[in-house]
């Protein structure tokens, strides 16, 4: 009867699910919803968090499924996160984007411009368009050598009506776009505009493709490095924080 009871007892016991299914199911859900497996979360290994800005910057109008895209519904929260999390420290951020929506790059780039915490950004292979917001609004950026930055005048693809306020509201985003960059980088508003409005330097299209060193001499990026720059000044402007917080805690 016990051994009876027992076998039973084992046959209607719930099994209890296993940990490693529960793992890898977790991790599909990071990559299906976010693209990456690090997101902002409580850790020991690092207090840096890194942030990629890849393809097209996906805003209010879903982009089809083979374009590489940064959906800005994905980014907002991870940045919220990162404010809100005491064991991040610093962000770096990596760009390779061709651009995209001008309102979710820019509301990207206020976002980490009002962030507490020191930001490194790097522009690798390109940050054209509105990747050039983005590129300036963290504390501290670079560029690789061989990396691009496009620079032209906002335009609108679709049906647009043939209004003088159409271009009314272009122009007044556009004006948003400059006075960012301007406030957020060593660039004047004079270049940046001269730049946005060239003729020469590209073809069949106004504006400017600005390589590497030239985004530096113009004032737009900090200076040229990669990886390894990038993270060793983030990692001087944590310690500096650090620094300077120990200094008020001493005066009060």
């Amino acid at each position: 009867m016990v051994r009876e009871n027992e076998l039973q007892s084992s046959e209607t016991a719930p099994q209890q699910p296993d940990k490693k299914e529960e793992g890898k199911s977790s991790l599909v859900d990071k990559i299906q919803q976010l693209g990456q497996t690090n997101v902002p979360q409580l850790t020991n290994d690092s207090k840096i968090h890194c942030l990629t800005i890849v393809g097209q910057v996906e805003g209010h109008v879903q982009l089809p499924p083979q374009n590489k895209t940064t959906k800005y519904e994905h980014v907002i929260p991870q940045i919220v996160a990162i404010e809100q999390n005491p064991q991040i420290e610093g962000l770096l951020i990596i760009l390779n984007t061709v651009g995209g929506d001008v309102e979710a790059g820019l509301a990207i780039a206020e976002m980490i411009a009002s962030l507490s915490k020191p930001s490194v950004s790097i522009v690798l292979g390109g940050g054209h368009s509105i990747g050039v917001p983005i590129a300036v609004s963290t504390t501290h950026s670079f560029i690789a050598e061989t990396a691009t930055m496009t620079i032209h005048p906002v335009r609108l693809t679709g049906l647009v009506i043939g209004v003088p306020q159409t271009f009314e509201y272009l122009d007044k985003m556009q004006e948003r776009v400059i006075n960012f960059v301007t406030k957020h980088s060593n660039v004047s508003e004079e270049k940046f505009k001269e730049l946005m409005f060239s003729k020469g330097n590209l073809t069949r299209d106004i504006g400017t493709n600005v390589v590497g060193a030239d985004a530096v001499e113009y004032g737009l990026i900090d200076e040229v490095g990669g990886v390894g720059q990038a993270i060793k000044k983030l990692n001087e402007l944590i310690e500096n924080k650090g620094n300077t917080k120990e200094d008020s805690q001493l005066l009060q």
